[in-house]
């Protein structure tokens, strides 16, 4: 039986949480996560679903601030266990809990690339045609650890943030098994730090566009929907679109052509289609019903 401490705290760890929980062969004794945070317009204190998940197990959960913290390292040392699973915690991990067992982090990319907060955005933003999930022996550093295993998954040119979160998510839990129950740590290979790319913590004024270059303002829409979203400097936000073509050159926001559920939008390189808005303090409704609420039309900006 091998003994795990668990730190993670989103979705993407709670099913490697969840799949840990029920091997026979694997007893979580603690888990780790990040306190309680306000959410929505009322700010209601909501656990991490990491907590949930190990609570209805019957498991401990612990939430500090800090993990640095000494009475945290001095817990966390004093926890028998045989390895520490790492999966999106959100917190660095002290050098004298790194020392304390092999502490194994499932990063959602194929390292060295897109050391850091958001590479499954970063992934879609740079229209990558594949990504992965790498299992690596943590270090101090940030995602520079030896790598362990790599499992890697394709990706199609349409393919949304969500859909490659999921499909990531399976592929994680699989790992995280296959190398609780195989990992040598003689198998271990260093990272070319010189191949090393960082992505960073995605902000709401990511999702800003400009009707600039059509191609990369669809691979935003991909990697920032539901979260942040992309919309424009008067708020519209662009809830469904699709890229038309990449070659055209014109008048950035122009409308292009209008049918029964969609417009095309001239963009400085390249144009999309849009099928699904929504205005500043309104619900989201078809584009058609918003152009006909403005009355605008072809040769008209949506700007």
């Amino acid at each position: 039986m091998t003994r795990i401490i668990f730190m993670g705290t989103p979705d993407y760890a709670a099913s490697i949480l969840e799949a840990l929980i029920e091997a026979d062969d694997i007893e979580v004794v603690s888990v780790y996560t990040q306190p309680d945070k306000p959410v929505g317009r009322k700010g209601v204190l909501t656990p991490p679903i990491v907590k949930v998940k190990a609570e209805f197990a019957g498991i401990g959960v612990r939430q500090p601030g800090r993990l640095s913290d000494e009475s945290v390292v001095s817990e966390v040392l004093s926890t028998p266990c045989d390895m520490i699973i790492v999966a999106a915690y959100g917190q660095i991990l002290p050098k004298e809990i790194l020392e304390y067992v092999p502490c194994i982090n499932l990063h959602a990319s194929i390292l060295p690339r897109y050391r850091g907060a958001s590479p499954i955005q970063q992934s879609l933003l740079n229209n990558d045609p594949q990504s992965g999930v790498t299992a690596m022996w943590m270090d101090e550093g940030l995602d520079t650890g030896s790598i362990i295993k790599i499992e890697t998954v394709g990706i199609a040119s349409d393919e949304m943030v969500e859909s490659l979160y999921n499909r990531l998510t399976i592929c994680a839990v699989d790992l995280t098994l296959d190398v609780i129950r195989h990992w040598d740590r003689q198998t271990a290979t260093a990272q070319n730090d010189a191949e090393a790319t960082h992505c960073k913590k995605i902000l709401k004024s990511d999702g800003l566009i400009d009707f600039g270059d059509a191609k990369e303002i669809y691979n935003r829409y991909r990697a920032y929907t539901p979260w942040p979203g992309i919309y424009l400097e008067s708020g519209l936000k662009i809830k469904k679109m699709q890229l038309v073509e990449t070659q055209s050159n014109g008048v950035a926001g122009e409308i292009l052509s209008v049918d029964k559920e969609s417009c095309v939008i001239q963009c400085a390189c390249g144009s999309l289609r849009i099928m699904r808005v929504q205005a500043p303090s309104k619900q989201e409704t078809s584009v058609i019903d918003y152009l006909n609420g403005k009355r605008i039309g072809c040769g008209h900006s949506l700007v």
